[in-house]
């Protein structure tokens, strides 16, 4: 997952979020991703989004997805599965 360029773009930052909020960053690269967003207010807010999407959706139960949400989600990941 080694980045080559010296600094992140924006489109870079968000396809690392996820390894990024897991730890699974090397270290180097975790240093480039906060310098990219002390200094870039979209993606600071993209990170927080994300922050607040993980911690809302940690919340909910199965209780809560609506029977018609719970079938297209199923089907969603079904098809995800079946064409990975």
């Amino acid at each position: 997952m080694r980045l080559l360029r010296k600094d992140l773009s924006c489109r870079e930052l968000v396809e690392l979020v996820t390894a990024y909020l897991e730890g699974a960053l090397p270290r180097r690269d975790r240093m480039r991703f906060d310098r990219h967003v002390a200094s870039c207010a979209h993606c600071t807010a993209y990170l927080e989004q994300m922050r607040a999407t993980i911690r809302l959706t940690g919340m909910l139960t199965e209780d809560d997805v609506p029977p018609a949400g719970r079938a297209e989600l199923l089907a969603a990941f079904r098809d995800w599965h079946a064409s990975g």
